[in-house]
């Protein structure tokens, strides 16, 4: 024979079994859509009046933007400028594209855009360039500057090799040279003598 204690713990039903029965709703919680699942498929329904997606996660929009149309995804960058969503909307204007224009289309694309930046790179080394000699050139004028007119105190003196300042030189040499023979000569010693004296006029014992 059982117990009562046996039969009581039988009849008794446990605290997780109560649980469930006060709260249906936890006994579906496995079945239950995500949050995130019920956010991103309420905006797929309402994709139309999406703009402003900057406080919209990534890993949302990739889910949400596919389901765009071509007018939508143009809309949604244009109010989005300060965003970049290009890691996200490339991938679906490649789609658009070649849905318009086919694949051949893009491969023609793609070529032309490859060589319009390596025009741009070229351009840009060239104007590189350009400044760079421009400020050479400009550096150079500064440190050398040819003197086409002399100062006149220069002028005066200098001739050719610079034979006239010493021609000027050995003239002033020769005259001051003659003064002082002349003045040391025996005649004007004399007359200077008879001055002194005061004897007679100069101009009578002076000879030339």
């Amino acid at each position: 024979m059982m117990r009562r204690d046996e039969i009581s713990a039988r009849r008794k039903p446990s605290s997780s079994v109560l649980l469930f029965q006060r709260n249906p709703v936890m006994m579906k919680r496995k079945d239950q859509t995500p949050l995130v699942d019920l956010c991103v498929e309420k905006a797929i329904d309402n994709v139309k009046y999406l703009g402003d997606v900057s406080h919209v996660d990534h890993h949302m929009l990739e889910r949400i933007l596919p389901h765009c149309t071509l007018e939508q995804l143009m809309h949604i960058e244009k109010t989005n400028k300060g965003m970049d969503l290009s890691p996200i909307t490339d991938q679906l204007w490649k789609k658009f594209f070649e849905k318009q224009f086919g694949i051949n289309c893009t491969n023609e694309l793609y070529e032309a855009k490859v060589k319009k930046m390596a025009r741009a790179e070229n351009e840009a080394v060239d104007r590189l360039t350009k400044r760079y000699k421009e400020e050479d050139a400009r550096k150079q004028s500064r440190q050398i500057k040819t003197c086409t007119k002399l100062p006149p105190s220069e002028r005066r003196f200098c001739g050719d090799n610079g034979s006239g300042y010493n021609l000027s030189v050995k003239s002033s040499n020769i005259m001051k040279k003659s003064k002082k023979d002349f003045l040391n000569s025996f005649e004007v010693k004399n007359i200077t003598a008879m001055k002194r004296r005061g004897i007679g006029s100069t101009s009578k014992y002076l000879t030339f």
